[in-house]
């Protein structure tokens, strides 16, 4: 094997987090009757030498094994100058999992030399990972383990600019992040080289986040949908298609329902406004979902459904909100955020919930400023050594806490009841009551927030002794339930008086589905649902049995379809 990045040291070898530790996997080399069957799926070409197959920014790259020669992959850093990643030889293959979707390039592709390759274009090389599972199976493993490099390695990365903290900064950051795209973040204010840079650029505290793509361009104070057209995470669709089914969310259900229709040859898209996984993603660790003893972060859990969805064909449309659903005529059209349109024959509703605000007068003025829904390793860096507060005494806080109380410097758990126990599993009830780094405060609640222009101080009461407390703290956690995301259906279901989409006989429709909805042809799982049971397992299971509801209803309006 004669990869080899020059400029490496080699030590990241002695780290078994990072994926070049497991370079025989990352890189691997086929067997010779591996590549002969993969060859076969495409087109055999002779490539001369300094040809470009691939830059940043192209979109529906075609798959490349190397049958002689070698291709080299390249990064753009500063001023366009680019820096060697990875060489491919003989019997190895380009792409990661950009080769999936319809999302630009982060790095380009060039033969070195005079090069032999079979050229796989986007349909022929489904057709490989459908025919072929054991090739499929290598390069399914070093797609994900490259993508993972790239992130740890910031390959092909663009510059985050911003205050650390800065509500703006953190929802840029959150979308690349958890949309799994390389990101250097650049502290403006508290950082020399942050402040060097922005005086570099010319840029002011007005003009903050900035985000500053490979190649030079700057974008100032970019909304989260500008960010993610710009470095082509958001892929255009077709107006004119119309497909099987449409998912309106990417939580553990959408996500399931998108493996399950993509994997039984629905026309499957998916429609998300952040980023896979809802706010499941958002858990720092799932501890009770089936096949993982040890646990999984919720963004891991939802990194790998997403490669799943999109491996068996399925669309996903990140970065887009549905903002109405047009009912009344076969086929249904969702309207977007953006104004475009998408067309489906069938509707899962899967938009899970909403968070639920603190309720205190001065919430709304700290949120992005010390107010966070969720505890992910990004606001996890913020309280380092610090003390913080955690309001909320379900499974979602309890995860929190366990988190942040290995990097803060103490966690307290503010609760409106007399414990725990009733809302949380035992299992993190009995770690809490165990850990010397988090304190209950049971009966109680935050009654006012200060500090400029970020939160520094919280104050509490104890509803029973009425007792107050102050703890000075820049960083509360906020998780107290959420509220219906289904303001966007307007009157095409019927909804309980909370707000939850009414299924199966309570919605007063003749159904034999326990999740379609009262208006024949949409559906509703997960949390959305009127008395689902809210949890990731239940959410999964829902998405994948929909699915053959699905094509029951397909099979009314197309008969003999199936």
């Amino acid at each position: 094997m004669t990869a080899a990045t020059p400029d490496w040291s080699g030590a990241f070898r002695d780290d078994p987090a990072d994926p070049y530790a497991r370079w025989a996997q990352t890189f691997p080399d086929l067997p010779e009757d591996m590549v002969e069957r993969a060859a076969s799926y495409g087109v055999l070409e002779a490539v001369a030498e300094g040809t470009r197959l691939a830059s940043p920014g192209d979109r529906s790259v075609d798959f490349f094994i190397v049958l002689d020669g070698a291709i080299e992959i390249y990064e753009a850093g500063a001023g366009g100058a680019e820096s060697l990643v990875v060489r491919h030889d003989r019997n190895q293959f380009t792409g990661e999992l950009d080769l999936l979707n319809d999302r630009a390039s982060l790095v380009s592709a060039v033969a070195v030399e005079q090069t032999r390759v079979a050229r796989l274009d986007r349909i022929s090389f489904r057709r490989l990972l459908s025919g072929e599972p054991d090739v499929a199976e290598i390069i399914m493993r070093a797609f994900i383990l490259r993508r993972i490099g790239i992130i740890r390695h910031a390959h092909g990365s663009a510059t985050l600019l911003g205050m650390r903290g800065s509500g703006d900064t953190l929802a840029v950051q959150r979308l690349l992040t958890r949309n799994g795209y390389p990101v250097r973040l650049e502290d403006a204010v508290d950082t020399e080289h942050g402040r060097a840079l922005a005086a570099q650029l010319g840029l002011g505290d007005a003009d903050l986040p900035a985000l500053i793509r490979p190649g030079g361009e700057v974008l100032k104070r970019p909304s989260t949908r500008a960010v993610a057209d710009a470095i082509g995470l958001w892929e255009p669709a077709d107006p004119a298609k119309v497909h099987d089914v449409a998912i309106v969310g990417g939580g553990p259900g959408g996500l399931a329902a998108a493996v399950y229709a993509a994997s039984e040859g629905l026309g499957t898209i998916l429609i998300e406004e952040l980023a896979p996984g809802g706010q499941a993603g958002t858990s720092s660790r799932i501890e009770n979902y089936l096949g993982f003893p040890t646990g999984i972060s919720g963004q891991a859990l939802a990194g790998r459904a997403h490669v799943q969805a999109q491996k068996f064909g399925a669309r996903l449309a990140i970065s887009r909100r549905v903002v109405s659903l047009e009912c009344a005529e076969s086929p249904f059209r969702l309207v977007l955020d953006d104004g475009s349109r998408v067309s489906a024959r069938s509707v899962i509703v899967a938009s899970g919930a909403r968070y639920r605000r603190l309720g205190t007068p001065d919430d709304l003025h700290y949120e992005g400023k010390g107010i966070h829904y969720a505890a992910t390793p990004m606001e996890a860096v913020l309280c380092a050594g610090q003390e913080v507060v955690v309001v909320g005494g379900g499974n979602s806080a309890g995860q929190a806490a366990m988190f942040l109380s290995r990097i803060a410097s103490h966690v307290h758990m503010l609760v409106r009841g007399e414990g725990l126990a009733a809302t949380m599993s035992d299992y993190l009830v009995q770690r809490i009551r165990s850990s010397p780094r988090i304190t209950l405060h049971a009966q109680s609640s935050v009654t006012s927030l200060t500090g400029e222009p970020y939160l520094r101080s919280i104050t509490w009461g104890n509803r029973q002794s009425g007792a107050v407390g102050v703890i000075e703290a820049s960083n509360l956690f906020v998780m107290v339930g959420a509220e219906p995301n289904t303001g966007w259906l307007g009157d095409c279901v019927a909804l309980d008086d909370r707000g939850f989409v009414l299924t199966g006989t309570s919605s007063g429709a003749s159904t034999s589905s326990p999740f379609e909805s009262s208006r024949q042809g949409v559906y509703a799982i997960g949390d959305v649902r009127s008395a689902s049971v809210k949890r990731v397992a239940s959410a999964v299971g829902e998405g994948s049995v929909v699915v053959s509801a699905i094509h029951q209803y397909l099979e009314t309006l197309q008969p003999g379809r199936s």
